[in-house]
């Protein structure tokens, strides 16, 4: 066949000859070879008769030509007798170290429908298979392959692929003298069957699992504390080698050099060396420590702008402190904080250097470009019974370095409207400490009330930000009101105006457990707020305290469900209702209380049926935050139900209770949630709406 088909390759050229060829050319090739060549192949060669015949076996072969030595007929080959059994000889049983492998009894691990893993070595075990088998099942192409794709040409072109992925992980976890066994087949609970999906097999026979031998890590002995940076690096000899150990390990070395005083350390790239006589591999990791030292001076590439003082009073280090790897990057997030800057970078620079009994010194050089300072923001929301609400405000945020700004705000809406001006201090006196000097004039129309207020507040806190959400946060001020409030009108008929002066010292506590200011998924939050204040008004002064305690705590139940609840209980004892400001009384309703009514519009009314505002309040309020597919999961269904009363005496009496139940929507960005929330009274009075309805951003609570 073989003949046949070589012939035919030749064919095609020998039929372009000349048919009038000499004669001896036409002997060699006749023409039924040139007519038709394979039919001729097919046929073997004809008898020549100037061949040489060839003799019978039983005839002698003649004399060769051009050889003159005779035959020789006196040679014969005697039969061979058969040795004797010996009846005493044994055989040894030698144990030459190999793994020890029985194919029918192996193992298996079905990935999937197409991949088996087969494990047909006993001794010594496969201790890293578990993990092992994880890993090939992430990584592998065969298990990614879709159902109808897979036949065998996908199955065998992927299958070399997995075979490496398998020769590779083995040398991962240490095992340099494994072997993987491919075959593909058609098989269905360990039988083969022609007619079912073809799926292939990896048997894996790791032999045995190499351990460390000798471990160099070059000048780290010079270190003064040598001893506890070693620790740090958690390979010893006779370990099992494993390279995702080494890089974790390599890892924790470098952090801790960082975090104990080397900032110009330096670590090479590791150096396996494997034996395999000895089953051991060699580890070679260069480290040069390059001295102790500690902190010095912080220094700013723009002083005018953020000056070094400001930014050491930021840094939570002081001079003199073992320098520490982390306090820098720290540093670095902190004045990227501050939103006054484009880019920052911190870099060590050594001023002394390190002597044999005392540590070096190194100042902090902090490089910053700026950002641009002015900012105009501005927010829109709306509540059915509340109306629209328009918030401007143009800010610059470094108007009085460092970090001084200035920011002119105001409120167009359906029930306020207000105009301001605040001064804060940012990092004043200290890490994420915050003065704020604010003046601002306003006017309110609600249901409970009207006021036309003018005020200058000042407040010093420590506060949470998007960047740093603290566990604890507080706050302490003073507040000067001056303000004339009044009923509604009744009728078109409008209420005389009752003048208040009100001096406030409000102070704030929050312990924050949650995963996320702006959207928790678990954890909780207290908070109370105390302000004693003194009223006068028509020559009548009074003294109370208005105070207010909220709790709320999540819980995540899976990736796509957090409950929510909510608890508040406040309290205005010392002043009958009459002697307070209608705008620092108690009320309930609206977006941020009982959804379902209208602000303010829950509580003790006056004579005229209007909202008169008490002095105790609780609120308790539930939901469930559900995250759908849309959008890529961006959009959460919220269904709710809140409560809440409001009483004119210091204690509860729960004489009239109103609950409000709903649905929300939620669209989550990547400042916070958008929320749309429409709730309906489930006890309402008359002039109740049946349906209200909240726009904001961020969560309810």
């Amino acid at each position: 066949m073989v003949c046949a088909a070589a012939l035919a390759l030749i064919a095609p050229p020998l039929a372009a000859q000349d048919q009038n060829a000499p004669a001896s050319l036409e002997d060699l090739i006749p023409d039924s070879a040139v007519e038709n060549p394979e039919s001729w192949a097919e046929q073997g060669a004809e008898p020549d008769e100037t061949d040489i015949e060839v003799p019978d076996a039983e005839e002698p072969i003649p004399d060769p030509q051009g050889v003159d030595l005779p035959w020789p007929d006196d040679i014969s080959i005697e039969s061979f007798d058969p040795l004797e059994k010996e009846e005493d000889l044994e055989f040894a049983e030698l144990d030459l170290g190999q793994s020890q492998v029985a194919f029918e009894e192996a193992e298996t691990e079905r990935i999937d429908d197409h991949l088996i893993l087969g494990f047909p070595q006993t001794e010594p075990p496969f201790s890293a298979r578990g993990d092992f088998v994880e890993r090939f099942a992430a990584l592998s192409t065969i298990e990614s392959l879709e159902d109808e794709d897979a036949n065998v040409a996908q199955l065998a072109a992927r299958a070399r692929e997995d075979e490496e992925l398998l020769g590779n992980l083995l040398r991962v976890y240490g095992y340099y003298d494994g072997q993987v066994i491919r075959s593909i087949g058609a098989v269905q609970a360990g039988e083969v069957a022609a007619d079912e999906a073809p799926v292939v097999r990896f048997d894996i026979i790791p032999g045995d699992r190499y351990t460390y031998g000798s471990i160099d890590l070059g000048n780290l002995d010079s270190a003064p504390d040598h001893t506890r940076l070693r620790e740090a690096f958690g390979i010893q000899p006779g370990d099992f080698l494993q390279s995702d150990t080494i890089v974790a390990e390599q890892f924790n070395l470098d952090r801790a050099l960082g975090e104990n005083g080397y900032p110009f350390a330096a670590i090479d790239e590791p150096q396996l060396l494997i034996d395999h006589d000895r089953v051991e591999g060699d580890l070679t990791l260069n480290v040069e420590p390059n001295g102790k030292y500690v902190f010095g001076e912080v220094t700013s590439s723009d002083p005018k702008f953020l000056s070094g003082r400001h930014l050491g009073t930021i840094a939570r280090f002081e001079p003199g402190d073992t320098y520490q790897r982390s306090l820098s990057l720290d540093l670095r997030r902190a004045v990227t904080a501050t939103g006054l800057v484009s880019s920052v970078s911190v870099t060590p620079r050594e001023v002394t250097p390190p002597s044999e009994s005392e540590p070096g010194v190194v100042a902090m050089d902090v490089e910053v470009q700026r950002a641009k300072l002015r900012t105009i923001a501005g927010a829109i929301g709306y509540g059915s019974e509340e109306g629209y609400r328009l918030q401007a405000s143009w800010e610059h945020r470094n108007l009085f370095p460092p970090e001084g700004s200035l920011r002119l705000r105001g409120i167009a809406g359906t029930q306020e409207q207000l105009a301001g001006i605040t001064f804060r201090k940012n990092n004043f006196g200290g890490r994420d400490r915050v003065l704020t000097l604010d003046a601002y004039a306003s006017t309110i129309d609600s249901p409970a009330f009207e006021a036309r207020t003018i005020a200058l507040t000042g407040i010093f806190e420590r506060r949470s930000t998007l960047l740093f959400q603290k566990e604890i946060s507080w706050s302490a001020g003073v507040e000067l009101i001056a303000t004339q409030e009044r009923p509604p009108d009744v009728d078109g008929v409008a209420q005389p105006r009752q003048t208040f002066f009100v001096g406030a010292l409000p102070g704030t506590l929050l312990l924050d457990e949650t995963d996320d200011l702006l959207d928790p998924s678990r954890g909780f939050r207290l908070g109370a707020r105390f302000s004693p204040e003194i009223s006068t008004t028509n020559s009548v002064e009074s003294a109370y305290l208005r105070a207010r305690f909220d709790a709320s705590y999540y819980q995540s139940l899976g990736d796509r469900l957090v409950l929510a609840g909510r608890a508040a209980f406040g309290s205005i004892p010392g002043a009958g209702l009459d002697q307070i400001a209608p705008s620092r009384r108690y009320y309930a309703g609206g977006g941020g209380s009982v959804r379902g009514y209208g602000f303010r519009e829950i509580g003790p009314r006056d004579e005229l049926g209007e909202p008169s505002g008490g002095r105790s309040l609780v609120e308790v309020a539930m939901e469930a935050r559900i995250r759908t597919g849309l959008l890529d999961g961006a959009v959460s269904i919220v269904p709710f139900i809140d409560a809440g009363s409001v009483g004119p005496d210091p204690t509860p009496n729960f004489d009239e209770i109103k609950v409000g139940a709903g649905i929300g929507l939620r669209y989550h960005t990547g400042f916070g949630p958008i929320r749309i929330d429409v709730g309906t009274p489930l006890t309402p009075d008359e002039d109740d709406a049946p349906i209200a309805v909240y726009v904001s951003l961020g969560q309810a609570f």
